[in-house]
């Protein structure tokens, strides 16, 4: 397990070979061993495997080609409505409309979600997160039927892979661990920490067909700039409200 951790890769093209369903219940099922607030697990998985409904999520990110092409969509959602209603049948009144309830619930999906890649990859599956379902959960709730109180948090694509890229580059240890409390960073830590991601030919690459100075440019002027950051704010902050979150005193 430790060996396939470290080896984690994002496999954005996969083989046509569909996975049989005691493999698909098996990470799903560890999905649900995941830990969870109150043992409430405030979560719904949506698994997609339908050309036709891969084919309407496609345009929800950005028609990234894995969508369609991989034999497992999975959305995972914040999900306070089956809780809800099991409260009120038990004649309980919930009072989970506010935003603290959707983080829950979100951190809730996301700790499953990680579970079930790590069951994946175990598997001999790959995976690859898509950062797309916030930016565009109006729609992904309308195509998944999507009640008030479940919201779409993130999407994993599922399947054999057709790759194997390289590891994706990280940050060294000491740049993301802090020792008994939080030790703020140095102008000297930073150039330390980032220097080796910097000189990467790929992201010099990144920085010269962009025509920018440094890395972090490509970062806050082209691939997650201040404009498209608000838009997607506000209207995650709608999606909120409408799916009754955001209940304040």
């Amino acid at each position: 397990m430790t060996d396939t951790l470290l080896a984690h890769r994002s496999i954005r093209k996969y083989k046509a070979d569909p996975i049989p369903n005691t493999i698909l219940d098996y990470i799903l099922e560890a999905g649900t061993r995941a830990s969870t607030t109150g043992n409430m697990q405030l979560y719904s998985i949506v698994v997609s495997t339908e050309k036709a409904i891969k084919e309407e999520l496609s345009p929800c990110h950005f028609n990234q080609s894995m969508v369609k092409e991989a034999p497992v969509v999975l959305t995972f959602c914040a999900d306070f409505n089956r809780f809800n209603r099991w409260c009120r049948q038990r004649n309980a009144e919930p009072g989970y409309d506010n935003f603290l309830s959707f983080f829950t619930a979100a951190i809730d999906a996301l700790l499953v979600a990680q579970n079930v890649c790590v069951a994946a990859e175990d598997a001999g599956l790959g995976i690859c997160y898509l950062g797309t379902t916030t930016y565009m959960a109006a729609k992904i709730i309308e195509i998944l039927d999507l009640p008030p109180g479940v919201v779409p948090v993130t999407t994993v694509t599922v399947g054999y892979p057709d790759e194997r890229p390289e590891l994706t580059d990280r940050l060294p240890l000491e740049a993301v661990v802090h020792r008994e409390k939080y030790h703020d960073y140095r102008a000297t830590d930073i150039d330390h920490y980032y220097m080796e991601k910097e000189l990467m030919a790929t992201y010099q690459t990144f920085i010269k067909e962009h025509g920018k100075e440094t890395l972090a440019q490509v970062f806050t002027d082209v691939r997650y700039n201040k404009d498209d950051n608000v838009l997607f704010s506000k209207s995650l902050l709608d999606i909120l409200t409408k799916q009754g979150f955001m209940n304040h005193p």
